[in-house]
């Protein structure tokens, strides 16, 4: 069993920066509540109703089941006995102990909480047990807990959990609790069911937009459509003459109305026939940024990894080969338009929205009001796709600036055309990748220089360190080919035309783009097979070597295709320390349309907390990806974005959708992140399959465009 003391995780959890778990705010010896609270995720009522705060959020990916199953595995409890509260916003009480903050995102939920819930869970167990004992006057070792009750195994006396509510929460927190052994594990591994399921089929399941309140108005926006302008000028009369329209507010940058209902204020925007000042960047297009992204790529970078000397490797290789790959803007799409309910009062704020950062819903809403945090509730709700789109809270900032002058609750709906123009849009990127090689074709030295603005520094400023951004990093400092001599640079370049942010995964997006296709192209010029090549370089990392081979066989890889069809591979590793194998086959026709045929993917994440979740994220993922992959670019053109709906912003359709397989390894590793591998490994495996079926060799997305040109 795992043992571990209450003090050396109080010490731990204050190193990842948030006091995460024990946040024991039940000290039950003064307290006056019966309800056993021994922490900040569990309380279990004197009725017996096992109530889980879910600190983190639910946006599709599962973790209203997965926390749930970590916990219910050690409270000894069915995950049927379960019910789920969102929390509050609690920097301190629900830190992300990877971030050190509130924040759900990064594939880092289960990863980072997988031992955490557990404690949380065998807490609660050992405290209750020991209720028992001590009610029983016999020794705790003799009791043992079962679906909610504990009972004493020779006497065979039960007492349930809401019978010792109040006992347990008089004694003291143990000083180590004993966590289940793998092979003892009930919940941990098993295809449980999603228990967010029912109420989203019954259309009971509450989103953001969902949200209805006494009085509530409605009101739709229009920003610059360029950053950094502003309002010139409006027809507010023939907006107020529209039936239903209550209201306009005008901000510097921003303009809503609000009306009785949705219909009311899109009529009413559109009559509002707004002028924009433009301001500095009118004239730019996305060919401006580019440019400047390729000479600031000319110069060196900050160094990430070094290992050898990289440059001298090259020079005296017997052949050299080098590219340049580029990744475009890219926006979210999320099925849930952006929106936010506020009620702004003299003495207080309330806030309904879907967010993955509470703390900082918070946050903003008391700095525009002026209100202190106390004063401003923050209401959580299910997400309709986060993203990271969510990681952002520019959309409340907004919703509580127009609130503010409005009488009573209002709720804020962006209008998905004002979605695709106002996002915060993954970066573009920009390559420089070289190899030596030897007279076998084999990799002797490896560089890449990697421009791109950093997320973090604006975002997470502590984690931008010595110039270096983790995140645009990642994957690229993290390769796994044994090569002797690797020099990896980033050069930060800012973007501040559009604004740019996390999207479902970022750096690795665009990282394991460029190095799959960049290794595919090294195995053409030795002529030698693309997954034997890749597997000749993996001698020092089994696991990835693994799904490699899971994947390859899985998909028949080496079987014959017809004319125009073909089969491309991938392989992936990051700072979620989940390895990812993908095959995808394409068919491509004489115009130059894709279609993906087949995707298979092999999947090691360690140890397996549900099966049928960790599939599914593998497929959402592929999914969302091969939509970037395809056909997601965002362009401008005098300072706007040129996309604005599901009719120039494509994304993968579900007739389009192909046969995905997934391939788990299980072994006891511990857990890693499975929300985004998903995407970042499948567009360099579909633009190896489309070089596979043409021959055409592909180093800027998004693929069929340039397949086209």
């Amino acid at each position: 069993m795992d043992r571990v003391s209450r003090r050396e995780f109080l010490i731990a959890g204050a190193a990842a920066g948030g006091g995460l778990l024990l946040g024991w705010h039940v000290d039950a010896r003064g307290a006056t509540s019966p309800d056993f609270a021994p922490n900040a995720f569990i309380r279990i009522g004197t009725d017996g109703r096992v109530t889980m705060i879910m600190g983190q959020v639910e946006m599709g990916q599962g973790m209203y089941t997965a926390m749930p199953m970590l916990l219910a595995e050690e409270l000894e409890v069915g995950l049927d006995q379960v019910r789920l509260e969102h929390a509050p916003p609690d920097d301190k009480l629900y830190a992300n102990p990877i971030f050190g903050f509130q924040a759900t995102g990064g594939s880092t939920s289960v990863k980072g909480l997988y031992l955490p819930m557990r404690r949380a869970g065998a807490t609660a167990r050992t405290m209750l047990v020991a209720a028992a004992a001590k009610r029983w006057n016999v020794d705790p070792a003799s009791c043992r807990a079962e679906r909610g009750a504990v009972i004493h195994t020779p006497s065979h006396r039960r007492l349930r959990y809401g019978a010792l509510a109040a006992a347990a929460a008089t004694l003291p927190i143990p000083d180590n609790v004993a966590l289940k052994r793998p092979e003892d594990f009930k919940l941990i591994g098993t295809r449980a069911k999603r228990l967010d399921t029912p109420a989203k089929v019954n259309g009971t399941a509450q989103f953001g937009i969902d949200v209805r309140l006494p009085g509530m108005k409605i009101a739709t926006v229009a920003a610059s459509p360029v950053v950094g302008g502003t309002v010139a000028g409006l027809d507010e009369a023939k907006a107020m003459a529209i039936a239903g329209v209550r209201q306009i507010v005008k901000l510097d940058d921003v303009v809503a109305v609000v009306a009785d209902h949705m219909w009311a204020a899109k009529q009413g925007l559109a009559a509002l026939s707004i002028r924009w000042d433009d301001g500095p960047n009118a004239k730019v297009s996305t060919a401006d940024v580019v440019q400047e992204l390729d000479a600031a790529s000319q110069q060196p970078g900050v160094v990430a990894r070094k290992e050898g000397d990289a440059a001298a490797a090259i020079a005296g290789a017997a052949g050299k080969l080098e590219a340049v790959y580029q990744a475009p803007f890219l926006a979210h799409t999320t099925m849930e338009p952006i929106n936010c309910t506020v009620h702004v009062r003299s003495d207080g704020c309330e806030v309904w929205t879907g967010s993955q950062v509470l703390a900082r819903v918070q946050a903003t809403a008391a700095q525009v009001t002026g209100l202190p945090l106390e004063k401003v509730v923050v209401h959580n709700h299910l997400l309709g796709g986060g993203f990271g789109r969510r990681l952002e809270v520019d959309y409340v900032t907004q919703a509580v600036r127009i609130a503010r002058q409005v009488e009573g609750p209002v709720k804020i709906v962006w209008t998905r055309e004002e979605d695709v123009q106002h996002d915060v849009y993954r970066p573009y990127y920009y390559d420089r990748i070289a190899a030596g090689l030897d007279a076998q074709g084999k990799p002797t030295a490896w560089t890449h220089r990697l421009v791109g603005p950093s997320i973090l520094a604006r975002w997470a400023p502590p984690a931008f360190r010595n110039g270096l951004d983790g995140d645009a990093l990642d994957g690229a400092v993290h390769l796994q080919y044994d090569i002797p001599a690797i020099l990896v640079e980033y050069v930060r370049h800012e973007e501040p035309v559009l604004n740019t942010g996390f999207w479902r995964g970022v750096g690795v997006t665009h990282n394991t783009f460029v190095i799959e296709s960049f290794i595919d192209e090294l195995a053409a010029a030795a002529k030698q097979d693309p997954v034997a090549y890749r597997r000749a370089l993996l001698g020092k990392s089994p696991r990835a070597r693994a799904v490699l081979d899971l994947a390859a066989q899985a998909a028949g890889w080496g079987r014959p295709l017809p004319a125009r069809r073909g089969r491309g591979v991938a392989l992936m590793y990051s700072g979620w320390d989940t390895y990812v194998a993908q095959v995808a086959e394409v068919a491509v026709s004489d115009a130059g349309d894709v279609r993906v045929q087949r995707i298979v993917c092999a999947v090691d994440c360690g140890t397996v907390v549900n099966p049928d979740i960790v599939k599914a994220q593998i497929e959402g993922g592929v999914v969302f990806g091969i939509g970037g992959a395809l056909w997601g670019e965002i362009t401008l053109k005098n300072g706007r974005v040129e996309q604005s709906n599901f009719n120039n912003y494509r994304t993968l359709r579900m007739n389009e959708t192909p046969l995905i397989e997934v391939h788990l390894v299980r072994n006891l590793e511990p857990p890693g992140g499975i929300g985004e591998p998903g995407t970042a490994v499948t567009a360099p495996a579909l633009a190896n399959a489309i070089f596979a079926a043409t021959g055409k060799r592909i180093r800027k997305l998004p693929l069929v465009p340039a397949l086209k040109t």
